[in-house]
């Protein structure tokens, strides 16, 4: 009987200690946010339970415990159960994101598109970066930056829905920071690839890019002149490249496409090859019909970068320096 006492004892004082030593302090308590669009509250961690509620995207979360892939969580209606932690993102990546959103905000938008498939939103360029959400099929999409980045060592698909390719295929591999018009939660902001956008690029683009061999990365309208009926018809400016993604330079191609009212069509006005152009673009357009467009970007060099600039008169485009004024074409 002593025994059996002396057990009991022994038994409750390494539960007391183990309570007392895996039990969170007062001070450091966890907090989290839901990650997904409607995620699953179970009732507990074993495989028989029962789904309990939901939580939105951006619930504001307390972390009670963890266990294996699996987290207790108290929402703030006071609702206690289990998600997957794939689900819960941190108070720093959920900040990270906050500061990508308002990045984004004050970056222009270099070309408008849609995701092609379903995909994933990331913090950072790289499939390795933590997910932010699950894009569907079709979201429009703003594209604001382009960066190349490594492609994880993998021969097989990988679960984040991204193909992975041999690195003796294709070692880097494109991602735009972009700002997506979800349906559920408005805009917002992070990290997608390349291949997995649509661009919604104005007829009759597309057709003149893929006659040059070119994979379009943006476009702008630089001024709208009349055509023969006394519509405005835009002209346009074309970048792209040529080659496989992950190349240092956002676009080495350089095209502008006017409107020919003689011929009703457009036409090639203007074509720079063998660039190491960077994005953003910076576009002046023409304040009325036909009046001067300017654009410039800043291009690679071996020594860093420069800036280019050029300007287009009616129908002819110039490359020009700071400060000076190209030669007009004079009226006949």
């Amino acid at each position: 009987m002593r025994k059996l006492l002396l057990g009991f004892a022994l038994a409750l004082v390494l539960a007391v200690a183990f309570y007392v030593y895996t039990r969170p302090s007062a001070g450091s308590r966890e907090f989290a946010y839901a990650g997904g669009h409607h995620v699953t509250v179970w009732s507990a961690s074993a495989q028989v339970r029962e789904q309990i509620g939901t939580l939105n995207y951006g619930d504001h979360l307390e972390v009670l415990q963890r266990f294996q892939d699996l987290v207790k969580i108290k929402a703030p209606d006071g609702m206690t159960g289990w998600i997957q932690e794939r689900d819960l993102m941190s108070t720093d990546v959920w900040q990270t994101v906050k500061d990508l959103e308002t990045k984004a905000q004050g970056m222009p938008v270099e070309a408008v598109g849609h995701t092609r498939v379903l995909s994933n939103l990331h913090i950072g360029p790289g499939r390795d970066t933590p997910r932010i959400r699950q894009l569907g099929k079709d979201v429009p999409i703003d594209l604001h930056a382009r960066q190349a980045a490594d492609i994880p060592v993998v021969t097989t698909a990988n679960t984040d829905n991204e193909a992975g390719v041999a690195p003796a295929d294709i070692r880097k591999e494109d991602w735009w920071l972009v700002s997506a018009k979800t349906a559920d939660e408005g805009a917002q902001s992070g990290w997608l690839l390349g291949r997995f956008i649509d661009l919604d690029v104005p007829a009759p683009l597309p057709d003149y890019a893929s006659s040059a061999g070119m994979r379009i990365v943006a476009w702008f309208e630089l001024n709208h002149v009349t055509d023969a009926s006394g519509s405005q018809k835009p002209q346009f400016m074309l970048v792209g490249t040529h080659g496989p993604e992950g190349q240092p330079c956002d676009f080495t191609l350089l095209r502008v496409y006017t409107w020919a009212v003689k011929h009703d069509r457009y036409e090639t006005a203007f074509i720079e090859s063998d660039l190491c152009g960077k994005l953003p673009i910076q576009i002046t357009k023409g304040s009325g019909p036909g009046a001067d467009a300017v654009f410039s970007f800043q291009e690679l060099t071996g020594s860093g970068s420069a800036e280019r600039k050029y300007r287009l008169i009616q129908t002819v485009v110039r490359r020009v320096s700071d400060g000076e004024e190209p030669p007009r074409r004079h009226k006949r």
